[in-house]
């Protein structure tokens, strides 16, 4: 019997009640209707029940859904967490001053963004969704505590991987003893999607265009929570520009947020340009958190392949969401935790006593862990990626971003071995064109691109210099 997960209506219904709630919006009626017509309250952890629902449920689900959707969140969170791009910029913290990248430093430091974001991610793969004490024992069963190496299942105890079962679809591919090259993952298929975006059309691609390429380049079974939500809308009729606005209970995820580094390290030290093309892109799927965790993506990103400590990357990162929103909150808890006295361990306890209600593929929970992570490992790269799988939820999305921020700061030719020989300089992807691809061929494409960010840049600078002496 198939099952799809994070699509079908008697699943949906009670992530859409979960998050309507912690936007403050009332739905305790509608929870009483869906509960007396044997609906269940309980969100699936991995987006499926494992039985179907009736008929007449799913059609009383579908306009649950609806009812959902009409009812308005509070003024107070509306003004605080607006969705246009540049009310957020009017609300967020000034950015730190970025240093210019030095010419013959840029393809180092993109090619290790790609290494960075491969191997956290790699990483975090077979642990995705464990929690904090089952990565905690399976590394310790396996002499891997703290952890130093990608995960292995050789020593480990039988006891623990029954009560601890490895990611599904990752075991095969992600383990010590079986990894050979980067395998598919969504957090690389989408930073492709978005260089493709910018060879094939520039910045000025559209929210239409995002759409038609995730519709040509990506199977539905590569895209999940909000981005499969909003492609199903799109097959359904919907314009891109509300796909990811109906019946779709996981815009405060962090699918949107795994999507957009290019766009930063395709605009070295512009944050703001970054965040604009993050925007159009995230708007397909995400709003209001989902959509600051990829603002905040892309514009860490622009400042990592320019800035010199981490410090000045989250602060970049910060000054393109709004300051009062909850996402800037959990990145403040996060970073404050990372420079304070506690040690790891204690630190993410904080972490998850604040959202270990959220469920584990939220933005927020991840976005703290994410800073936390950033943070505490001050450009060392492995500890910063270390750091970020051992958090818990969602470790591959959270130990891509922090690989790709920390790989970075340091660049290819300063990145361990340990962490990036294993990659064998190859990403496997069903994203047309790139199966197989090199990641050093990866950072020349998108130096190309940058370069020409660059350029319009100075171009802009030098047209508007003459501007005011002729003025």
């Amino acid at each position: 019997m198939l099952r799809l997960s994070w699509t079908q209506p008697e699943d949906l219904v009670p992530h859409a009640l979960a998050a309507a709630r912690l936007d403050g919006v009332e739905v305790d009626d509608l929870a009483r209707d869906w509960d007396a017509a044997g609906g269940s309250l309980i969100a699936p952890v991995s987006g499926a029940t494992p039985e179907p629902a009736s008929e007449e449920l799913r059609a009383r689900g579908r306009a649950l859904l609806d009812s959902i959707d009409q009812r308005a969140v509070p003024d107070a969170l509306r003004l605080a967490e607006p969705d246009d791009l540049d009310t957020i910029l009017d609300l967020a913290s000034p950015a730190p001053s970025l240093p210019a990248v030095e010419a013959g430093a840029l393809t180092d430091r993109i090619h290790g963004a790609w290494l960075g974001r491969a191997a956290g991610c790699l990483l975090g793969k077979p642990v995705e969704k464990i929690p904090r004490e089952g990565i905690r024992a399976i590394a310790q069963s396996t002499g891997n505590w703290p952890i130093s190496s990608y995960f292995t299942e050789q020593g480990l105890d039988p006891d623990i991987a029954a009560r601890y079962p490895w990611n599904r679809r990752s075991r095969p591919t992600s383990l010590v003893e079986n990894i050979d090259g980067m395998p598919e993952d969504d957090d690389l298929n989408f930073p492709l999607i978005a260089l493709d975006l910018l060879e094939r059309l520039g910045v000025g691609f559209t929210t239409d265009d995002v759409a038609l390429s995730w519709l040509a380049n990506l199977p539905g079974g590569r895209v999940f929570t909000a981005e499969r939500i909003a492609y199903r809308n799109l097959l359904d009729g919907y314009e891109p520009e509300i796909a990811g606005a109906v019946r779709n209970p996981f815009r405060d995820w962090i699918g949107a947020q795994i999507r957009t580094d290019v766009y930063g390290w395709a605009h070295p030290g512009d944050p703001v340009g970054a965040a604009r093309l993050a925007a159009v892109d995230a708007r397909l799927s995400h709003g209001r958190n989902g959509l600051y965790g990829a603002l905040f993506a892309a514009a860490a990103c622009a400042a990592a392949v320019t800035a010199t400590g981490i410090g000045d990357v989250v602060a970049t990162g910060l000054s393109v969401v709004p300051a009062d929103s909850r996402f800037a909150a959990a990145v403040r808890l996060g970073a404050e935790l990372g420079a304070g006295p506690l040690d790891a361990e204690e630190a993410l306890d904080r972490v998850h006593a604040e959202y270990g209600h959220l469920h584990w593929v939220h933005v927020l929970n991840n976005a703290a862990v994410l800073a936390f992570a950033l943070v505490r490992g001050d450009g060392d790269y492995e500890r910063t990626i270390t750091t970020a799988v051992s958090g818990g939820w969602d470790t591959d999305s959270v130990g891509a971003t922090a690989g790709s921020i920390a790989g970075a700061l340091l660049g290819a030719s300063a990145l361990p071995e340990t962490w990036i020989g294993p990659l064998h300089n190859r990403l496997a992807s069903s994203v047309p064109g790139f199966d197989g691809i090199g990641f050093d061929e990866l950072a020349r494409r998108t130096v190309t691109i940058a370069q020409r960010s660059l350029a319009d840049a100075d171009a802009d600078e030098g047209a508007s210099a003459a501007t005011e002496v002729r003025a």
